[in-house]
């Protein structure tokens, strides 16, 4: 979710009804620690501090100590570390799934960063390099005995990306593995498969793209759940205000240089809820300017009227 799990994001799902909790982009603890230029957009906790864990990656075990240290004292629901992303650049440096390759050396740090908050402490991970299972519960096993409190596992290996479905039974056999919550994560299509899953095995469900692609997908969730418990939904969602309010957002409570990449990166995903989404997504990207994008999207929706909506039932 590198570029998509900001405070802008976070103020778009928040008046559907919002989710239990929210995590933040990847936050480099080399950065944070160094005072980089943009980590007080990283860190910025609003709309809802109590509910934002800060999410931290690095390959050094002293600066993510200390970037751990400068978090504790913020409000949060926790601070989680990143053991799972896989992305070349991040991997390179020996940050994110490179982690799993060591138990000792994952095991050091969970012991070392744990004398340094008083906050949950988690982990989000993948399987691992490679499919063994039996390697991915000794693993986290030894990251509960150093303190870890909760589990987030994407059930695909560090190859994999999104080229095979993820292997949710795992998450299943991990949680009765462990004494810890094990929250699962990998291509949750809809609000209807959310809801199955968090009643298959696991204590928890992250959402990733599909909050991106359908910001109301919590709030449907619930009332699935618990239909008349909560104030009515709209019936049908207003696609190009909500595209226009990201916007919005965006300028408010991101720095121009991120600008473009994140509409860019947020209408990669929000587009698929339009029939041609391809070719919007195409118009998009060859604009730079958050006005420029606005008038695509609404040129767009002047074309389609028909698509500027969305049912929710």
């Amino acid at each position: 979710m590198a570029e998509l799990s900001h405070r802008a994001l976070r103020e778009l799902i928040e008046p559907f009804g919002a989710c239990d909790e929210y995590f933040t982009e990847m936050i480099s603890a080399k950065a944070l620690i160094n005072r980089g230029p943009f980590e007080a957009w990283y860190t910025d906790p609003g709309p809802c501090p109590q509910r934002l864990v800060y999410q931290v990656v690095g390959s050094d075990p002293e600066q993510i100590a200390a970037a751990v240290s400068l978090l504790d004292t913020q409000e949060c629901a926790g601070i989680d570390l990143n053991m799972g992303c896989s992305a070349p650049a991040i991997v390179r440096t020996g940050a994110g799934i490179r982690w799993m390759s060591s138990l000792d050396r994952a095991g050091a740090l969970i012991n070392r960063v744990r004398k340094q908050t008083k906050r949950r402490l988690s982990v989000k991970l993948r399987i691992g390099m490679e499919d063994d299972f039996e390697y991915l519960v000794a693993f986290c096993k030894r990251l509960e005995a150093e303190g870890v409190e909760r589990i987030t596992l994407h059930p695909r290996t560090a190859r994999e990306k999104f080229k095979r479905r993820p292997r949710w039974e795992y998450v299943s056999r991990l949680r009765s593995a462990l004494h810890i919550p094990v929250a699962g994560n990998g291509d949750i299509a809809n609000a209807q498969e959310l809801v199955r899953r968090a009643t298959e095995g696991c204590d928890a469900v992250m959402v990733g793209r599909l909050a991106v692609r359908a910001p109301w997908v919590f709030a449907l969730a619930r009332h699935l759940e618990n239909p008349g418990e909560r104030p009515p939904l709209p019936k049908r969602i207003d696609l190009e205000e909500l595209g226009l309010r990201f916007l919005e957002l965006l300028a408010q409570y991101q720095p121009r240089e991120f600008h473009q990449s994140r509409a860019h990166r947020f209408f990669t995903y929000f587009c698929d809820n339009f029939t041609w989404a391809t070719y919007l997504k195409t118009r998009l990207a060859r604009e730079t300017g958050l006005s420029a994008l606005a008038r695509v999207l609404s040129a767009y929706c002047r074309e389609h009227p028909e698509e500027r909506t969305v049912a929710l039932s």
